[in-house]
């Protein structure tokens, strides 16, 4: 877990350095250009941050629940949280017959925990109580958070790019004298797919952490690998239609497309996942 850590920290630093690097060259020295990307940027990602469980739900089409509905699912996470020494979250099902899970809200006092009809049905209890573990473990690490932030610092080196295109174009302050328009486009051009690339190791990054803190609250890894294996079958075989941004909450990416019968995607499209290879992810539990 400390390694995954450090390696969060390290990644959110380069992203800073980035946004710095990015404000340099396309801004010519000024902070002009930092200044307002990163305002829109904490205005965008901050109101979807602070809404972060009411956006989630509707998305997925789930609703809260009751202990009267759900008893046995709803105690079942209560004493998950109890054990992992956090609050009782707000706990949901999203009629999707899709097996997946996912966690959301600002901290810990307003943190929800979300399965699917799916999931519920397909999965035996102790694989189920293995991938609401893994939910606790993102309320506990405040994953919520630092993904917020890296895509808060993402979304400003877009619009710093995306302005000096736009400048560009348009004969703005870009064409002074000086300035390197060759230059200047190529780093609007590759800025926000190198912030997209951090961004998304920050999220492969924070599901290791979960998976470990879910096998070291529930005291194995073995339930939370068959579940995983059961999932990365099953969820191809039921679509969700749920938006790109929405993905990265849950513990599977709803949105995969059928990959190899090992269920990793090769080249680049291990780089912009949002989740690691749910093969890799298996191995790791089963070394714990």
């Amino acid at each position: 877990m400390f390694t995954n850590t450090m390696k969060t920290g390290v990644l959110l630093a380069g992203m800073g350095g980035l946004i710095v690097a990015v404000a340099g060259i396309l801004g010519g020295g000024s902070s002009g250009s930092l200044v307002i990307g990163l305002v829109l940027a904490l205005v965008m990602v901050g109101g979807s941050y602070w809404f972060s469980d009411k956006l989630a739900l509707k998305a997925g089409g789930a609703q809260p629940i009751t202990r009267e509905q759900a008893p046995e699912f709803y105690d079942m996470v209560a004493r998950l949280a109890e054990r992992a020494n956090l609050p009782m979250p707000t706990v949901a099902i999203s009629p999707s017959p899709q097996p997946n899970a996912f966690a959301t809200g600002r901290n810990p006092n307003h943190a929800v925990v979300c399965a699917t009809q799916g999931l519920l049905q397909h999965l035996t209890r102790d694989e189920v109580e293995g991938v609401m573990a893994h939910e606790l473990m993102h309320v506990k690490h405040r994953d919520i958070l630092i993904g917020s932030v890296a895509a808060a610092i993402a979304t400003a080196i877009s619009f710093m790019a995306q302005m000096a295109m736009f400048s560009s174009m348009f004969g703005g302050r870009d064409r002074r004298e000086g300035s390197n328009p060759i230059a200047m486009l190529a780093v609007a051009l590759l800025a926000p797919i190198a912030a997209s690339l951090i961004q998304m190791a920050v999220s492969r990054s924070r599901e290791y952490d979960a998976d470990r803190g879910a096998a070291e609250l529930i005291g194995s890894g073995e339930p939370l690998a068959r579940a995983l294996e059961k999932i990365e079958v099953l969820a191809k075989r039921s679509p969700m239609a749920i938006q790109p941004a929405q993905a990265s909450h849950y513990i599977h990416n709803p949105l995969a497309e059928a990959r190899s019968s090992h269920g990793e995607g090769g080249g680049m499209a291990k780089l912009f996942s949002t989740h690691p290879p749910t093969q890799e992810r298996i191995r790791r539990l089963r070394s714990i």
